[in-house]
């Protein structure tokens, strides 16, 4: 009796340790799929900021640099506000995206992995063409992500450095001499707020997808 009380211990151990293992390897995979979806849920945040905040500086630069601006200490101190937090949201940008596309890499890597898991020809069929679909939708981020990076960067910097320049100089002749200048960054800041939209649209497209499957 006690030998088989103890068969029948280990083989319900045994049981219970093997749909341990499977549940394991089932929420590794929804585990890693919720990654993927947060983290383009947080640079999809933060491209809805940024656009907002693009807008406002293109705004404030214009008053500031306009003929005959009356308060011009008024209108510098709110287009350096802005200066300052884009420059803040472009690091959460640059960091968030970086996040991304690493969940990305890590989740498409693990699933090309478990290809050899699979003993029947019509799951391994399935799966081949989801991973495909997926990975076709998803490589559109990093497409539309080509030069945002660069471009952003190289934005805050003149936003920051036309700041520092009229910090030195606010005077009339000041503001007249960087206009051309302001003008071509405001015309950046509008192509870059556009591309940022792209890229926002191809992170909601792979998220509907992801969702989807």
């Amino acid at each position: 009796m006690k030998k088989l009380m103890k068969s029948g211990n280990i083989l319900l151990l045994y049981s219970l340790a093997t749909v341990f293992i499977v549940a394991s390897c089932s929420t590794t995979g929804m585990q890693r799929s919720e990654d993927v979806q947060s983290s383009m849920q947080i640079v999809d945040d933060d491209i809805k900021l940024v656009v907002v905040q693009l807008d406002a500086i293109g705004a404030s630069l214009d008053e500031l640099t306009k003929p005959g601006q009356a308060d011009t200490k008024k209108a510098f101190d709110l287009f350096s506000g802005n200066a300052s937090k884009i420059k803040e949201m472009e690091k959460d940008f640059s960091k968030h995206a970086a996040e991304m596309e690493a969940s990305g890499k890590a989740y498409f890597k693990e699933w090309d992995s478990d290809k050899q898991n699979y003993d029947n020809t019509e799951i391994q069929k399935k799966s081949d063409e989801r991973r495909a679909a997926l990975g076709e939708t998803y490589d559109k981020i990093a497409q539309n992500n080509i030069g945002v990076k660069e471009a952003f960067q190289t934005y805050v910097s003149d936003i920051n450095e036309i700041q520092r320049f009229l910090s030195n100089d606010l005077t009339s002749d000041g503001m007249d001499s960087i206009t051309p200048i302001s003008d071509k960054v405001v015309n950046n800041g509008t192509q870059l707020k556009y591309e940022l939209q792209n890229l926002q649209k191809a992170i909601e497209n792979a998220r509907a997808e992801m969702r989807r499957g």
